[in-house]
């Protein structure tokens, strides 16, 4: 049985802990699954399942100190634009979306790790089977981040959550690494064979293949969403929503985990 969560920014990420720590209050554990797959959003979600962090503790985020933000706005649209083109390469989009992701002016990448060190509260892979998607700047191909790559844990789901212009690109072994979901969306297609499996997706538009039980945001948690899922300050009001919306899902998502 497999777990597969998907994109969505730092709003995203919010319902994802939301909506799991309603669940866990309830007796139903999403990190439970036999597989977790993370992506992005997810990724940081996943990963902090997997390591059973305490996700009440994350009901909220410390301020953001002055001169900490300082997000490039102007590269995502032209990142979409790219990866939208009628009859793009896939491989070559990405290539193209990495050099936008190298030359933006972002935060640095040390930022980035140790927020979602704080987040994770280690560096350290679960014993939970856990994959990480995310996509190599300069080749533009997908990878898959296992706790056998040797990698921490901090920096997959820091180079899986990497968006172009939100933050510089994860250095890994000498290589630069960028969002997962230029790599696929959500990756569900890495669960195939893991039996039934349950989609979480913050960004979710059209019903996808592969997924037994797809989930999406309910119309109130849309509304907190707002329309920057990079609007942080929303972390609280869109945590709660995910925290309500569990109520509805407890017999189904628990009927499907093991």
């Amino acid at each position: 049985m497999a777990l597969v969560l998907g994109p969505g920014g730092p709003v995203g990420t919010a319902w994802l802990f939301g909506l799991a720590a309603g669940l866990r209050r309830t007796g139903v554990d999403p990190a439970s699954a036999d597989v977790l797959v993370g992506t992005s959003a997810g990724a940081i979600a996943g990963a902090a399942l997997a390591v059973g962090r305490d996700l009440e503790e994350l009901s909220d985020l410390p301020p953001v100190r002055p001169g900490e933000e300082g997000a490039d706005l102007a590269v995502m649209p032209r990142v979409f634009e790219i990866l939208n083109a009628p009859g793009a390469d896939p491989r070559e989009a990405r290539r193209r979306v990495g050099a936008l992701a190298r030359e933006a002016d972002a935060p640095p990448e040390e930022r980035h790790l140790a927020g979602m060190e704080f987040l994770l509260g280690t560096r350290t892979w679960p014993d939970t089977a856990l994959l990480i998607t995310a996509v190599d700047v300069d080749g533009g191909d997908p990878v898959v981040w296992t706790r056998e790559d040797g990698v921490p844990l901090h920096a997959a789901v820091a180079s899986s959550s990497a968006a172009p212009g939100f933050t510089a690109p994860i250095t890994i072994d000498g290589r630069l690494y960028m969002d997962g979901a230029f790599g696929g969306g959500s990756n569900v297609h890495l669960a195939r064979g893991a039996g039934t499996v349950i989609l979480i997706e913050p960004m979710g538009q059209a019903s996808p293949e592969g997924a037994d039980l797809w989930i999406t945001p309910d119309d109130a948690a849309r509304e907190a969403f707002g329309p920057n899922v990079g609007d942080r300050s929303r972390w609280a009001e869109v945590y709660k929503a995910g925290v309500r919306q569990s109520a509805d899902l407890v017999d189904t998502v628990g009927s499907l985990l093991p």
